[in-house]
């Protein structure tokens, strides 16, 4: 069974999506339509494709065909959307970060529940080939005791970047560097060290007139006792400069670097197996872009999850831990203080007005 895709919000970001889609570049799926409130928008990726184009989301679901609608729009209005798409009960994917703040994404989770549709959030980098491999030593305990964990997110955003858009940079519908470009980096971070038990961040505003933050860093103390840092900043220049994960344990260490987290650097264990001296050359990829190939491997697992009804790796409440971490981050950089997990935000200016 070949399940219809259709994308609502055709910005940025959408041309990584209809271009798989667009391009059968996915087995079992296809794109069936597009739609984006700005209708040139729409009709730019619809003719493109050949498939029908709509202004209006709700027309468009009334009209075509569809199994799964895929939410590209504003990060501000993930929440609304897919509140609105769900009602139509069919699977729903949603670029990151999957809301802004905890109570919308706990309204999504809910309403995806109700209506019996599967909520994916789009978290591509745990399928780039280097990370797949990380995450397999670490499931194999190769690291044994996790002693640090490090994110370093090194990107070029210009100005022109952020006047693209007036929503680029707000606090209501998109935050900053941590929100947006290091979302995936955040997730990824969790997602090998475990549970967070407390952060403390500090961030400026560095280069970009925006309201929100393009340059940060966060010292995290997870649960296992291990420490960890974030640096994350659009600030670099003239162009980006690195997006890496390095995981250390009294096991081992390894570094994957690349601007992509696409590039196996370092890979050595106290106790080597076989296979390890051709780790960095097999494991490595040259992606064209920051967005990597991820992407396609994701939208595999997503056709894989919904024809063979299997658990799908980033859910709802999977993607919900991500935006709690970097809520709390907010939180942190607000009050100067260091601020534990399983908090009520208070001060975290994303997602307010």
């Amino acid at each position: 069974m070949t399940l219809k895709f259709a994308l609502v919000g055709c910005g940025r970001i959408a041309k990584r999506h209809s271009e798989l889609l667009g391009f059968k570049e996915i087995d079992g799926a296809s794109l069936m339509s597009v739609c984006d409130i700005v209708e040139e928008k729409a009709r730019k990726v619809g003719n493109q494709f050949s498939v029908p184009y709509f202004a209006d989301m709700h027309q468009m679901m009334q009209s075509v065909p569809v199994d799964v609608v895929v939410v590209l729009t504003e990060s501000g209005n993930h929440a609304r959307d897919v509140i609105d798409l769900a009602k139509y009960g069919k699977h729903v994917v949603v670029e990151k970060p999957m809301a802004l703040t905890l109570d919308d994404a706990d309204r999504m989770i809910e309403a995806c529940d109700l209506a019996g549709c599967k909520l994916f959030v789009v978290k591509q980098n745990r399928f780039n080939v280097p990370v797949v491999k990380l995450r397999e030593a670490l499931e194999a305990g190769r690291f044994g005791k996790l002693v640090m964990g490090t994110v370093r997110v090194r990107w070029c955003r210009p100005q022109s970047y952020y006047d693209q858009d007036p929503w680029r940079g707000t606090w209501a519908f998109d935050g900053g560097v941590l929100t947006n470009q290091a979302s995936h980096h955040v997730d990824l971070l969790e997602w090998m060290m475990g549970e967070v038990d407390s952060v403390f961040a500090m961030s400026r505003t560095a280069l970009a007139k925006i309201e929100a933050e393009d340059t940060a860093v966060v010292v995290l103390r997870f649960r296992n006792g291990a420490l960890g840092l974030i640096e994350a900043t659009t600030a670099v220049r003239p162009k980006d400069l690195e997006g890496s994960i390095s995981i250390l344990g009294e096991g081992g260490s390894v570094e994957i670097a690349g601007f992509a987290v696409n590039k196996m650097k370092t890979w050595n264990f106290v106790n080597p197996s076989p296979g390890d001296d051709d780790v960095l050359e097999k494991f490595s990829v040259n992606p064209p872009s920051v967005y990597g190939f991820g992407h396609q491997a994701y939208y595999e697992h997503v056709v894989d999850c919904i024809q063979n009804d299997k658990r799908h790796l980033v859910d709802g409440l999977e993607g919900r831990k991500s935006l709690e971490l970097i809520n709390a981050i907010y939180e942190s950089i607000e009050t100067g203080k260091e601020v534990p997990l399983r908090f009520t935000p208070r001060h975290c200016k994303l997602g307010g007005v």
